[in-house]
């Protein structure tokens, strides 16, 4: 069982300028094959987009996603954690704030991520999302 968020989490961010459009950040989650990206003004986090967030903030509305900004509908000032905080707190911040992945920031400096499906890896080994979240696991029907 893990300890720290550093032993679960996942090391590198993608990242997209706050002026990027919908397209741009949905083409960036499509060939890095991941649901979420952090956007960032330097280096600096400054919001967290979702696939969910692109098609309920934006497409449902009818909003042209080649017009709007990533900033603009990515959900701001994200909860992050430290490599070296406890995997419990990050999993207490999850709940508290009713989100899937936190960026992981050292100095800083975004290094990670962690999810939901890391931690539930640690947590509860054999649970059915710890079962879906480790590698090789078949992927989600599209």
């Amino acid at each position: 069982m893990a300890d720290f968020v550093r032993q679960v989490m996942t090391a590198g961010v993608v990242a997209v300028r706050p002026d990027a459009s919908l397209v741009e950040a949905a083409l960036l989650m499509r060939t890095q094959d991941i649901g979420d990206v952090v956007v960032a003004d330097g280096q600096r986090i400054v919001g967290m987009l979702t696939d969910r967030d692109i098609t309920v903030r934006a497409v449902a509305d009818g909003i042209d996603p080649l017009t709007v900004s990533a900033g603009s509908v990515c959900t701001p000032d994200p909860v992050m954690v430290r490599p070296d905080d406890p995997v419990p707190a990050a999993v207490a911040l999850m709940r508290a704030h009713a989100v899937r992945r936190l960026p992981v920031v050292e100095d800083g400096m975004p290094v990670g991520m962690v999810s939901l499906g890391d931690l539930a890896g640690t947590e509860d080994p054999g649970s059915t999302l710890a079962e879906l979240s480790r590698p090789g696991a078949p992927d989600r029907p599209h």
